[in-house]
């Protein structure tokens, strides 16, 4: 007969309901997205996705918030995003635009399915990277673009052509470079900003409210369209940032040279 007091028993293992239920809802948007596409509603598998990254951003927020964290949570969430930012676009952008180039041949019709495997298989490495990175990478930034940005680009893309009465067809030699490039962008050494530590306080410039109130009539008037230059301008920010930063590198290590040549 085990005789020890209740609070020295061990207690067993759980997991807690509030954001492992966000990141649940996050992949069955991504899943959703999937089947949506099949069946050929391509503007409803686009905002799938980002519905997607809402909760996806909801879920850290919720577990830090209620001091819920635990690693079950982050395998659960990476999981998640693979489905959600990883085989989601992928599967769309093949279904929607990169199938149809098989009829130009088979060899065609391997570089469709080629460029959504590398988005794909991109997505997975990206997400790997950034788990092992946790606590050690700046906070303040993202080494590769993020997946959920990624994402956005080509469901914003996707969104932006079939609003304009488009189809994938008439996009199918677009549609793989944008695959292509989103992917590896995502693996490479690019930094972007993380956002993860705006605001540093509690208050903010005013002019940050009517900005956000302008975005918030722009995407009310046109989600499609202005989600697609958000997303543009942001993945361009990147390789901007970093040829702005080496330039300065460059430019501080030739005057350090020049100073000590000059002794």
């Amino acid at each position: 007969m085990d005789e020890s007091p209740p609070s020295a028993r061990k207690r067993p293992r759980g997991i807690y309901l509030l954001p492992n239920l966000f990141t649940t809802a996050a992949m069955f948007a991504g899943f959703y997205a999937i089947v949506a596409s099949i069946g050929g509603r391509y503007s409803e598998a686009a905002l799938a996705v980002f519905i997607a990254g809402v909760l996806d951003g909801l879920d850290g927020r919720v577990a830090r918030m209620t001091g819920t964290q635990s690693d079950f949570g982050v395998q659960y969430d990476s999981l998640s995003d693979l489905v959600s930012f990883g085989v989601a676009p992928a599967l769309v952008l093949y279904t929607w635009s990169l199938s149809s180039l098989a009829e130009y041949g088979s060899l065609w019709g391997k570089v469709g399915w080629a460029a959504a495997f590398i988005y794909a298989a991109c997505a997975a490495m990206r997400l790997a990277r950034f788990n092992t990175q946790v606590g050690v990478a700046d906070k303040r930034y993202f080494q590769g673009l993020a997946s959920p940005a990624a994402a956005g680009l080509c469901m914003s893309f996707v969104w932006t052509i079939e609003k304009f009465d488009m189809s994938g067809i008439d996009v199918q030699f677009i549609s793989p470079v944008i695959a292509v490039v989103a992917g590896l962008l995502m693996v490479s050494n690019v930094r972007y900003f993380s956002f993860k530590s705006w605001p540093t306080s509690d208050r903010v410039p005013f002019i940050w409210i009517p900005a956000a109130l302008l975005i918030i009539v722009a995407l009310a008037v046109d989600p499609p369209r202005v989600l697609f230059g958000i997303a543009a301008a942001y993945v361009m920010s990147g390789p901007i940032m970093t040829l702005w930063g080496l330039r300065r590198w460059r430019e501080q290590r030739a005057s350090r040279g020049g100073g000590n040549s000059g002794e």
